[in-house]
Parts: C-alpha cells; sequence; structure tokens
C-alpha cells in the first residue's frame, strides 16, 4: 500500500467548502469541532468530483471546457475514488485523501460513493427525464446519497432518519434545479421534466429564452413545490440529530428553502438572474436551526401532503 504525502486534509477542505458553497459553508460552522472536520472533507470530495465532472473549479467555470470527454472524466473518478476507499492516495487530489479519512473513521459503505458518482455518469450521457418520479431517481444520485452519507459523519444509523437526511438532499437538489433552469439551459442540460416542458408548449432550448420567462417561473414554481414535501419530512428527522448537528442541518434546510420561495416571488423577474440568501437572511436561519434544535418535536409523523412525496426506487 502506498502513501501519499502528508497533507492537511481539514484546511484543504476549510478551503473547498469556502470557495463551493457560501449557503453551506455558513451552516457547517455550528457543528462541533470533530463533525464539521468531518462533514467538510466528505464535501471536499464531493465538490472536487462535481468540479472535474463539469470542467469547473469551486462550482464556476474558469475558461474553456477541458478536451478530456465528460465520460472519460467520471471514469477516472471512479477509479480514483476507489483508489482511495483501498487505501491509496498517492499523486491523488487532496480531496481523496480527505475521503479515505472519512470513510475510515465512519465506516462508509463503498457502495454509496458509486450511488453518487452515478449521477455524474448520467449528466456524461446527456440524460432527460420524462417524469419528476424520474428526475427524483437523478436527485437521489447527486445529492439524496450524499444526505445519507453526511447523518453517517453525525452519526446516524437509525435507518428511518437516514431517510429523513436523503429526503433533505432531495429537496436540496430540487431546489437546485429550479434555481439554475436557465443557466444549466444555456449549457444545453435541462433537468425539468420534459412531460412538464410539454404541457408549457415549449421545447428544452425554450429555457434560455427571455421570451419564455413566465413559462419558465410557473415550472420553477412546479419545481419548488415538488421540494417542499421533502422539506417537511427532513425536519422530522432533525430532531434525531446530535444538538449541534440540529442546530447546522437546521439551518442549511432554512437557507435552501428561503432560496425556492424566493425564486417563486421573483416569478418572472428571476429569469436570468442568480437568486441567493443575504447575510440578514442567513443570520435569521441561523437563529430559526437554533430555536429547532433545542425545543422538542414530535417525531414518526408522515410529512404533509403525503400524496405528493414519495422517495424514489432505488
Amino acid at each position: 500500500m502506498s502513501r501519499a504525502a502528508a497533507v492537511d486534509t481539514g484546511a484543504f477542505a476549510e478551503r473547498s467548502i469556502a470557495k463551493g458553497s457560501k449557503s453551506f459553508a455558513a451552516a457547517a460552522r455550528l457543528f462541533d469541532a470533530a463533525t464539521r472536520g468531518d462533514v467538510v472533507r466528505l464535501y471536499a470530495w464531493c465538490r472536487h468530483c462535481d468540479d472535474v465532472a463539469d470542467g469547473q473549479e469551486g462550482g464556476h467555470l474558469t475558461g474553456a471546457r477541458p478536451e478530456v470527454a465528460i465520460a472519460e472524466r467520471v471514469a477516472g473518478l471512479r477509479r480514483d475514488t476507489d483508489r482511495a476507499l483501498a487505501g491509496d492516495t498517492a499523486g491523488l487530489d487532496p480531496s481523496f485523501q480527505a475521503l479515505a479519512e472519512v470513510a475510515r473513521r465512519h465506516a462508509l459503505p463503498p457502495a454509496l460513493f458509486h450511488e453518487h458518482l452515478k449521477g455524474f455518469e448520467l449528466d456524461a450521457g446527456g440524460r432527460r427525464y420524462e417524469t419528476l418520479d424520474e428526475l427524483l431517481g437523478y436527485c437521489w444520485h447527486v445529492a439524496g446519497v450524499v444526505g445519507v452519507l453526511m447523518a453517517r459523519v453525525m452519526g446516524v444509523t437509525d435507518e428511518a432518519v437516514l431517510d429523513r437526511a436523503c429526503d433533505l438532499g432531495l429537496a436540496f437538489q430540487l431546489t437546485n434545479i429550479a434555481r439554475d433552469v436557465v443557466e444549466d439551459a444555456g449549457e444545453g442540460r435541462v433537468y425539468v421534466p420534459l412531460a412538464w416542458l410539454r404541457e408549457e408548449g415549449i421545447a428544452p432550448a425554450d429555457l434560455a429564452q427571455p421570451a419564455h420567462a413566465a413559462a419558465v417561473a410557473r415550472l420553477r414554481r412546479r419545481l419548488v413545490e415538488a421540494a417542499e414535501p421533502y422539506y417537511a419530512s427532513a425536519r422530522q428527522g432533525v430532531d434525531r440529530l446530535p444538538r449541534r448537528s440540529a442546530w447546522a442541518i437546521g439551518t442549511a434546510e432554512r437557507v435552501y428553502r428561503r432560496i425556492g420561495l424566493k425564486l417563486v416571488a421573483a416569478g418572472e423577474a428571476a429569469h436570468g438572474q442568480r437568486v441567493s440568501t443575504g447575510t440578514g437572511e442567513k443570520a435569521a436561519a441561523i437563529l430559526g436551526g437554533g430555536w429547532g434544535a433545542v425545543r422538542f418535536r414530535a417525531y414518526g409523523e408522515e410529512p404533509r401532503d403525503p400524496a405528493l412525496w414519495r422517495r424514489p426506487a432505488i
């Protein structure tokens, strides 16, 4: 077994999250030190995989797309991930050393990491989704499984609570898709269910056109509404987390959900704009997350609007 040069994976991961996600970085500060260290290490691997697959850095384009095809880049990520999980991180990006440390400390199943990489493979194939149920299957790979991994790092073993963590990942991803509809369409990526587009009488290429801002606003609303039962379900699992973790995750839930609500409120005016939360809104989310972490909440009830709530088959 070869060994990589010593890397301060904690410091590396902190730089990664600071650059890649202001929203999650704010919430992650609320974890206890040990949990935060491993949460951001796991984030660093996820961020690296996303960047390699998309030809970005820190979630942002840095120039021309890589010449290597996305399918080949994703295959490389799978090989490097397998090496790291086997304990061989020599010559790999520091994110893989961070991954190896977290996976070893928390006995994380390799299959879950491969489930996440499957999402990038779906993107590599240019997959589009006919229905919301099909889209939810994609959301499981790119976000739901990450919620499960994060919960495992927080010490969760209860399958019901892990299901709730998956639901939060699904809600986050539906919110992200709603926010990035126009930007994604400009790059040839369409995640909105194709059946919904036909109902609006528009083609995938129309999503980026200002002339169709009203239709895009309606589609965004549908995505945000689809996320609501998953946010409601996830909130029921937060009470089963350690208090500091409950504070951090409760804060993240409020920040991301707020983005969706702002999209709906903005309507057509959000077309071509990247909606985010401001400092005051994040502060309010931190206070709300703290209150939610210390008060008692009933657990085990079904989420609201159960007819709209379904977990993807995996």
